[in-house]
């Protein structure tokens, strides 16, 4: 059984092997700082007792939510879980009034562009030398509105 819900200290060790699979750019102590500055923006998904992913979002101006960082583990990919972690940080945007989500993706990431245009974002420039490898990241941004279910 899948859950979403609020990330828990005690979740960090298995948050960080799925972040080492998904990502070689951020640094990982990052999640904790965000934790501790914003814990209603980082949502976990359970499967049957195993972090299966995650999302991490904040508030980045006052109409804009900001999605820092989702990723599912692998083995759990392709099921579904990143689709309701972006609905739950969604949700949590909407719920801080906000009216608009962005986010950015590598331009290399083709996978992830189709799931985030699928979630209905737009690509909306090009953000050349984004990446510290010097990779171009695509800022992608969509309009929230209340029609997004408000339950997690």
């Amino acid at each position: 059984m899948l859950v979403i819900r609020n990330f828990e200290p005690s979740d960090f060790e298995e948050v960080l092997e799925i972040e080492s699979q998904a990502f070689s750019e951020h640094n990982p102590f990052l999640y904790m700082n965000f934790y501790e500055m914003n814990s209603e923006g980082f949502l976990v998904a359970e499967y049957n007792g195993y972090i299966a992913g995650f999302v991490v979002g904040y508030k980045l101006s006052e109409t804009e939510g900001r999605i820092f960082s989702l990723a599912v583990r692998e083995g759990f990919r392709s099921m579904g879980i990143g689709a309701r972690l972006m609905d739950a940080i969604l949700s949590v945007f909407v719920c801080k009034f906000l009216t608009f989500a962005s986010l950015e993706v590598r331009i290399t990431n083709t996978r992830a562009q189709e799931f985030y245009k699928r979630k209905e974002f737009i690509a909306c420039w090009i953000q050349h030398g984004y990446y510290s490898d010097g990779e171009d990241g695509i800022i992608m941004k969509k309009r929230l509105t209340p029609s997004i279910s408000l339950s997690l």
